[in-house]
């Protein structure tokens, strides 16, 4: 591959000895692929994505190509070659497949995606981009998102397409697009969703004409479907530092457009600062939180992360004694958390998840120094259901205090829960805590039928569960029969 530029070149020449032993790696199968397609009288590149992470050194199996070739002559190609295919994208002009290939010494798997040239673009009241295909990689390349992902290697000769400085703006870490980015976001609005995504998973810094026409055209976002902005939002909230990209979503008013609960954060302190920033102090627990994941990226706590205050601009009242409170802002958060992403199409599931943690987040903060009976503490696990852990996480990472001795007295008095929560666990299941008695049981005891009674009592021996542990058989039998007995 050639330098584009001399006046960087030393990290030009890193940059390109790192993607040549990249492409070395995945040579045996997409010149396999490229002399199959070259042999039907097509072209074949790989492209986007795929050649900016192999500049970068961290090219994966998922490998993206673009081709003259249209869709169904891309079928007939590797349908033969490929060990499956399928054709969810081939209204976009896309076909997927797998490949089994030898690397080195062992097999990978490769996921592949091959897209024939094409131009996009958005009607003004369209959710959807009408496809056009075209018939040269120059004029592909010129649609795509930013220069850094409008770079190709034609294969199998390996000849290096870089139309738009994409190079350049790799070793200078900077988004450009490769038109003006006002044409470039007409096209598709959600790029300018990309921009932060992109600057959050590179620590890329995004050009200012781009930012400026992120705040220009934020409204152009209202007519891209929910699910779209979903997944790019997800993207954005997983990368390495997710914080630089919702600034700039903030920074530019595209968060008002689907998250407008974000930038309200942002709470105008009184002349005596009488209560934290809220959205600061948001971005760090998100940056705590993403500190104590131990399995990799977790979407669940990283939203619950960053929405756990979003009730206290709805719930601030400034006190006669000069406090400021926001009292039940975590029911208020949890209620405007599961509108939200309810409205973004996020799971059920999901949305349940979030809004549970964002309303258990100030639980905690009733404990004092350990004053919480037993009964309380299995409360708390029950309450919690299977996010205690998550929950353990988030109450953590809401400590945002400088005062060192203040948060390490916090950091002791949790540690103090978890003990508790540990002893308890070793006496019973708390985490799974049923009544002593189940449905049937309470149906042949009482002699009743299915109905509101059978839950009503199976109501109140959880109640006696919690708050005096396990109970024998017999005990539990006379203590219903007795409640029993005062119904009526």
């Amino acid at each position: 591959m050639p330098n584009a530029n001399e006046d960087n070149l030393t990290e030009l020449s890193q940059v390109q000895r790192r993607a040549v032993s990249q492409l070395l790696r995945v040579s045996p199968v997409a010149d396999d692929l490229a002399r199959r397609f070259q042999d039907a009288g097509f072209r074949l590149a790989l492209v986007g994505g795929s050649v900016r992470d192999a500049l970068l050194g961290r090219l994966g199996n998922d490998l993206d190509f673009t081709t003259d070739a249209r869709p169904d002559d891309v079928l007939k190609i590797v349908r033969p070659w490929a060990d499956s295919v399928w054709e969810v994208g081939i209204a976009f002009g896309t076909v997927g497949c797998q490949k089994d290939g030898h690397v080195g010494d062992g097999l990978q798997r490769f996921q592949i995606e091959i897209t024939t040239y094409r131009s996009e673009a958005y009607d003004r009241t369209s959710r959807k981009p009408e496809v056009s295909y075209g018939d040269s990689i120059e004029e592909d390349l010129v649609r795509r998102d930013f220069t850094v992902n409008a770079m190709a290697v034609a294969l199998p000769e390996k000849e290096f397409i870089d139309p738009h400085g994409g190079l350049q703006d790799l070793a200078s870490q900077v988004l450009r697009t490769p038109g003006t980015p006002e044409d470039s976001f007409s096209d598709d609005p959600l790029r300018m969703l990309r921009a932060a995504r992109f600057a959050a998973q590179l620590d890329f810094e995004v050009a200012p004409e781009v930012i400026a026409a992120m705040q220009e055209m934020s409204d152009r976002i209202d007519i891209v479907s929910a699910e779209r902005v979903r997944d790019e939002f997800n993207k954005l909230i997983l990368a390495p530092n997710p914080r630089k990209g919702l600034a700039l979503l903030v920074e530019t008013g595209l968060t008002e457009r689907f998250m407008p609960e974000l930038p309200a954060l942002r709470l105008e302190s009184d002349e005596h600062h009488r209560h934290k920033d809220v959205y600061e102090h948001s971005l760090i627990v998100l940056e705590q939180a993403i500190a104590l994941e131990g399995n990799g990226p977790d979407l669940v706590l990283r939203l619950a992360a960053l929405l756990h205050d979003i009730g206290k601009p709805r719930t601030r009242r400034f006190e006669p004694d000069g406090r400021v409170s926001f009292h039940h802002h975590e029911v208020v958060g949890a209620k405007m958390t599961k509108k939200r992403l309810t409205a973004l199409k996020y799971s059920n599931d999901m949305v349940k998840d979030i809004a549970r943690l964002v309303e258990l987040h100030l639980r905690f903060h009733g404990y004092g120094t350990g004053e919480w009976t037993d009964s309380a503490v299995r409360r708390y696990v029950r309450d919690a259901g299977p996010l205690l852990e998550r929950l353990h996480k988030l109450t953590r990472s809401d400590c945002t205090t400088r005062n060192k001795r203040k948060a390490s007295a916090l950091s002791r008095t949790y540690d103090g829960l978890e003990e508790r929560i540990a002893e308890l666990q070793e006496q019973e299941e708390l985490d799974a805590i049923r009544p002593d008695l189940d449905g049937n049981q309470i149906m042949e005891i009482l002699g009743v039928g299915p109905g509101p009674v059978v839950g009503k009592a199976y109501a109140f021996l959880l109640e006696l569960r919690l708050e005096n542990g396990p109970m024998g058989h017999d005990d539990a039998v006379a203590a219903l029969k007795e409640w029993w007995a005062t119904q009526g």
